[in-house]
């Protein structure tokens, strides 16, 4: 160890200071400390270096650094400074550096013909492909139309030739044919083009019909014809309860009880005897298959309807029939 190195390690132990912390201090590497205290000089990067670090080095632990520096001036090399040393990793990361530039640019290039590419496949699609599209198109609307223009109408359909040469029209009998095989063939001719069958022919639904039979004291009783099921419906003008019972009373099946106010419209499909116990009659129609019942507007109180189907209308009316057809047979 050099004389210097004793004095700048001595005053460092003094301070309670590490080589680490004089690292920490002046920047310089440990090895390059190590290398003053112990006065191996060739280990620094060049002679001008070995002064400001010895300077660097002894500020750090409070000693005068230019006294320092003229009592130990002969032990410290000087000369001519010479040229830093340019450490090899810095060549790589030029390199690198120069490597990720030309990455960037081909891969900026290849970026941009990728989006020119891309635009003119599109132009192809949008530009050529779509009116060979509209052509299918055209095609497509012309064998529709083509499918659907009705056949010509064929002059000789349904007419047949016999042996002899006779022709039997469709709808023509046996007789305007010359012999017997004409009217067959004229039969043939109309078998050839059947026609189709009338579609059966529905009667007309019945009317319903409702009869005020008799009033006993606040229940009116009426008969309803057809039996069967009716749709009842209920509209209301003002505040009123309605309730609709299956049977004769409300003691039968509940179908509708209701508290209804002005615009409530009610609807109830009933089938049999029908019990309807409404609240406020003024303010309450009732219609069975859209035919209304007339009440004459009961003002005030409470009114009930009884409504009793009437039974073997259309019995009675079949056997009617019945014997009609008998006796225009006798006779």
């Amino acid at each position: 160890m050099s004389d210097l190195g004793a004095l700048l390690k001595k005053a460092r132990e003094q301070r309670n200071l590490s080589l680490d912390d004089i690292q920490d201090l002046t920047k310089i590497r440990k090895r390059y400390l190590e290398a003053i205290e112990e006065g191996n000089y060739s280990v620094l990067p060049g002679s001008f270096y070995v002064r400001a670090f010895v300077k660097n080095y002894a500020e750090s632990v409070g000693l005068d650094a230019e006294e320092v520096l003229r009592l130990y001036n002969k032990e410290i090399p000087s000369g001519v400074p010479e040229q830093p040393v340019i450490e090899p990793v810095q060549r790589p990361r030029r390199a690198q550096t120069q490597t990720s530039d030309r990455v960037s640019r081909w891969g900026f290039r290849v970026l941009i013909w990728s989006f020119l590419l891309l635009i003119i496949v599109l132009v192809y699609v949008f530009a050529i492909k779509q009116p060979n599209d509209n052509q299918v198109d055209s095609a497509d609307q012309g064998k529709m139309t083509d499918q659907t223009t009705p056949p010509a109408t064929n002059p000789d359909k349904g007419t047949v030739k016999d042996g002899e040469g006779n022709t039997a029209t469709d709808g023509e009998n046996g007789t305007n044919g010359t012999n017997g095989n004409a009217g067959t063939n004229g039969t043939n001719g109309t078998d050839q083009t059947p026609q189709e069958p009338d579609a059966p022919v529905e009667p007309p639904p019945a009317t319903t019909t409702l009869t005020l039979d008799k009033t006993v004291r606040t229940t009116d009783f009426y008969n309803v014809s057809p039996g069967g099921k009716h749709n009842l419906e209920i509209k209301s003008t003002g505040h009123a309860w309605v309730g609709i019972y299956q049977g004769t009373s409300t003691h039968g099946k509940m179908l509708l009880s209701q508290t209804m106010e002005n615009g409530v419209t009610a609807t109830v499909e009933a089938e049999g005897q029908v019990f309807i116990s409404i609240g406020r009659a003024d303010f309450v129609d009732v219609t069975v298959d859209g035919v209304l019942i007339d009440d004459g507007n009961k003002s005030g109180g409470s009114r009930k309807l009884q409504l009793n189907p009437v039974e073997g209308d259309a019995g009675t009316a079949d056997q009617t029939t019945t014997d009609s057809g008998n006796a225009a047979g006798t006779q």
